[in-house]
């Protein structure tokens, strides 16, 4: 399926769309759609690119989508190997915020709401904190029907709008509509830094993919992202370098740094340092007091 434009398939006679899925691995290209999305990862992992936001997701997170907002959960290399069985679970919830404001949003007790739903469109991700009560909340309104599936979706806003430490994805303006082709190749350029990320990829070998200059190349990947090149081929080694480290399935951190690209250990600390705020070390020392 061509990238950008995804349609939902929302029927006349619904204002809200509930959709569950268990599939081998999510929609694997960057798309958007004219519908808010709200995504409970019930079971999966990998990384989830919305407009200039990076960052692995894992099962049990809660995510909001914006309207028009480009991204793409990018599951893990596993999930595309037959052989390994895994699967992913979601549940999504769609709904059109022009036509909420036309309505439910509409009533003047819906005003913290309506601000909430407004301030969408850069996307946001639940805070751990309140995920319980957030799953609990998608959970009866998967369940509910007609008038009571839409007093849970006002409950499931209204506790939305309540969260002090709500994490915004994006810091771009996602409303930016790009175009069909412009789309396209982001999509491919993205699927192939997530694929070759293991290996040295040089500003020319990518430039190539895209079809673009090198220079003409830097300019379009800083204007659809706010990131460099390098900025964002780094992140995505990072968070494959924290998916290792969460694991425990390495023998050394240059073990790790070499896995994911790095071309030496020290570059390796360094880069995962100013992007996670902990050196590789302190992040696996405090995961593992985490998990107890």
């Amino acid at each position: 399926m061509k990238v950008v434009q995804f349609t939902i398939p929302v029927s006349k006679e619904h204002t809200i769309v509930v959709q569950e899925d268990v599939l081998p691995h999510y929609y694997n290209h960057l798309h958007r759609h004219r519908e808010v999305q709200i995504e409970w990862v019930v079971e999966g992992s990998g990384i989830l690119i919305a407009g200039n936001y990076m960052q692995r997701f894992e099962s049990g997170e809660v995510y909001i989508i914006g309207a028009n907002q480009s991204h793409i959960f990018k599951n893990d290399e596993a999930y595309f190997n037959p052989e390994e069985k895994k699967q992913v679970h979601s549940v999504s919830i769609f709904f059109n915020p022009t036509q909420l404001h036309q309505n439910i949003l509409s009533l003047p007790e819906m005003a913290s709401i309506r601000k909430f739903v407004d301030g969408l469109h850069n996307g946001y991700q639940i805070p751990e904190s309140a995920l319980p009560l957030v799953q609990k909340t998608i959970s009866e309104l998967k369940q509910n029907k007609d008038s009571m599936r839409v007093a849970s979706f006002i409950s499931l806003l209204h506790l939305f709008s309540t969260i002090r430490d709500i994490k915004p994805l994006a810091t771009n303006n996602s409303e930016q509509i790009i175009s069909e082709v412009e789309g396209i190749r982001m999509d491919q350029i993205f699927q192939y830094l997530v694929s070759n990320y293991k290996r040295h990829i040089s500003l020319a070998e990518i430039s190539e993919i895209s079809n673009l200059t090198p220079q003409a190349f830097c300019r379009y990947f800083k204007k659809h992202t706010d990131k460099t090149f390098i900025s964002f081929l780094n992140e995505v080694r990072v968070n494959e370098a924290c998916k290792i480290i969460i694991s425990g399935k390495f023998d050394s951190f240059s073990d790790v740094s070499y896995q994911t690209g790095f071309d030496n250990v020290t570059n390796f600390n360094r880069v995962f340092k100013k992007i996670m705020g902990k050196s590789p070390r302190e992040f696996h020392k405090d995961f593992r007091e985490r998990v107890g």
